[in-house]
């Protein structure tokens, strides 16, 4: 099975969508709003049939990241084994991990089969509901087809003697979990510990760590669990994280990176440590645009670290101010943590963007100053030109269409006129448009690549929205939010000290856990905590991303770090001595944004 089978899955569906939801957009606030003639009648329909393609394409992205092996986990002890056992390690995550889509796919079959008895049928476009769900067979079988597929590969690549010994180790953990008397508790999380620590992707240690949980206390249906994994995604505001991760892909194909990299250095490029600071400017440019810290590091770290290297930087500073600077791609809004925030907590995506955008701004100017001070020391000078008003004017103009885009987005929510999932698609067309019909630099066959690309970052974070749905529901049952949130409670029941408590722990959790993985799962169990202190739900969504997004650049995750290195091939060791000054300030922000939360909440206030 070559990608071909879905990858027109995912460009045509992530295609749909972007001009479905702009289209309905346009009708709602355009056409109807002037009185026009609805003809089309497309609001009543263009919801429900987006998060139908969005359910799909979510599922057909996970089959594939199967074969390119590009789920989040945790690698830290895979990258310390042998050679030999990284490989053959896949065996046994594949066989964890086939385990998990079997029983899904199993279970999704009788959920079929009761929904073409009951024939019930969908609001908007009267059809049996067992069709969308046909999704969750479909899916979890072409997961399990590539899973068998990858198994054989690996199999013949390695050892026979090393193939039977993953597999007995994979059968013994899986028969003693099914069969230990822990209770539901101790079996959830010391499964979920042990799958991530052996490296199964995390979205499925949390799926595999409730399976296996269930089976053994029957605690709830199993049929539960694939309900989840249909219900767990189909909410509409999840569609603005495909729709912005698209924005920021067809931004950064498109060459609008370097028009906005232009403009920063026409403002700031002539100070001391003038092109590390037009850098960290750039990326707040860039945040406002893609919603990721690893695609901000990815669009501007290509261009900046190597101009900063050449300009007489050591290379260990520039890797460093490139991975630190992404962190800022997921507090300034939009930003897809504070998306997935939103839906787990049930608070106003819109509120928490604009709660994200001092903090943002914050971090950057204390990023620009330890950067100015380092450069200073170095005596690292901006580039020696000609500036004037003409050239700023030329640099604006230049970027006229990059930087129209956080206006679209944050004008639009704002103004009244969009939901941040419907500004979310206008920013994609949008950023589609100016990539194919101005630019030229996405074409025939650079845009499907684009499009695939998007839509394989939004399926690895719905994975982990549909299995932490099934995780935290489960949680829920046993009540195990509740028994933590009162042993947090009786340390203390000062919010300042239970703030600092919670922000240790998620400084700790975002060293090897992923940003997206930490809120879905840890939201449900900090939550109680938050609301028995009375603290404001949107200042803390800001305390916690804030804090992980710090996670961006700590090892062993450290994900900005790894891809920042991957431009600069500089070694591990200089780039975090390099990193510690800027680690120490943003640790430094995140207080400030902590115990001063007018700076998150001065703008919501005011909406």
């Amino acid at each position: 099975m070559d990608e071909n089978f879905e990858k027109p899955v995912l460009i045509i569906g992530l295609l749909s969508m972007i001009l479905i939801i702009t289209a309905d957009t346009i009708n709602r606030y355009l056409i109807t709003g002037l009185g026009l003639p609805n003809v089309l009648n497309i609001n009543a329909w263009a919801g429900e049939v987006s998060r139908f393609i969005f359910i799909y394409i979510s599922y057909f992205s996970m089959a594939l990241g199967i074969k390119r092996r590009s789920n989040i986990r945790m690698d830290a002890l895979y990258n310390v084994l042998p050679k030999r056992w990284q490989e053959a390690g896949w065996i046994a995550i594949n066989l964890f991990f086939l385990f998990f889509t079997v029983i899904i796919f199993s279970k999704s079959v009788e959920i079929i089969q009761m929904q073409m008895d009951r024939m019930q049928l969908t609001p908007a476009l009267r059809i049996p509901y067992y069709i969308p769900y046909m999704i969750l067979p479909i899916g979890f079988g072409l997961m399990s087809i590539r899973l068998v597929v990858d198994l054989w590969k690996t199999a013949k690549a390695v050892p026979i003697k090393d193939t039977l010994i993953c597999v007995a180790f994979t059968v013994i953990s899986l028969l003693i979990f099914l069969n230990i008397n822990l209770g539901a508790t101790l079996v959830l999380f010391t499964s979920l510990i042990f799958f991530v620590v052996i490296g199964v992707p995390i979205a499925i240690a949390l799926g595999l760590a409730t399976v296996i949980t269930i089976m053994n206390t029957d605690a709830i249906s199993l049929r539960m669990v694939s309900q989840f994994a249909y219900s767990g995604i189909d909410k509409f505001p999840l569609l603005a994280i495909p729709f912005f991760v698209a924005a920021g892909v067809f931004m950064g194909a498109g060459g609008l990176s370097t028009r906005l990299l232009n403009v920063a250095d026409e403002i700031i490029g002539g100070i001391t440590g003038g092109y590390a600071i037009v850098t960290i400017a750039t990326c707040m440019l860039f945040a406002a645009i893609s919603g990721s810290g690893p695609a901000t590091v990815a669009a501007i770290g290509a261009i900046t670290i190597p101009a900063m290297i050449q300009r007489g930087y050591s290379a260990s500073f520039a890797t460093a101010i490139v991975a630190a600077a992404g962190a800022i791609g997921v507090m300034i809004p939009p930003s897809n943590p504070f998306i997935i925030y939103g839906v787990a907590a049930q608070q106003s995506v819109g509120r928490l963007f604009m709660a994200g955008i001092i903090p943002g701004i914050l971090m950057g100017l204390l990023l620009m100053l330890v950067a100015y001070v380092i450069s200073k020391k170095n005596g690292w000078k901006g580039s020696e030109r000609k500036r004037s008003i003409k050239t700023l004017v030329k640099a604006i103009w230049d970027a006229k269409f990059a930087l129209l885009v956080p206006f679209i987005i944050l004008g639009g929510i704002y103004g009244g006129f969009m939901t941040p999932t419907e500004a979310g698609a206008v920013a994609a067309f949008y950023g589609l448009f100016v990539g194919v019909v101005i630019y030229r630099q996405l074409n025939w066959k650079t845009l499907p690549k684009a499009l695939v690309d998007a839509a394989m970052i939004s399926g690895v974070i719905m994975a982990l929205m549909a299995t932490a749905t099934m995780f935290g529901y489960l949680m829920t049952v046993e009540r195990i939010p509740n028994m933590i949130a009162d042993a947090i409670l009786s340390v203390s029941d000062n919010p300042v000290i239970i703030l600092l408590i919670i922000s240790a722990f998620l400084l700790f959790i975002g060293t090897f856990l992923e940003a997206l993985a930490a809120i879905v799962i840890l939201v449900p169990i900090l939550l109680p905590i938050v609301v028995a202190l009375d603290i404001n739900l949107i200042h803390f969504g800001v305390i916690m991303v804030v804090n992980l997004a710090i996670g961006f650049v700590t090892p062993p995750v450290g994900v900005n770090l790894f891809v920042a290195m991957g431009i600069s091939k500089v070694e591990f060791g200089p780039l975090v001595r390099a990193m510690i000054p800027f680690l120490l300030i943003l640790l430094v922000g995140l207080l400030i944004i902590m115990y001063v939360p007018q700076l998150s909440m001065y703008l919501p206030d005011r909406l």
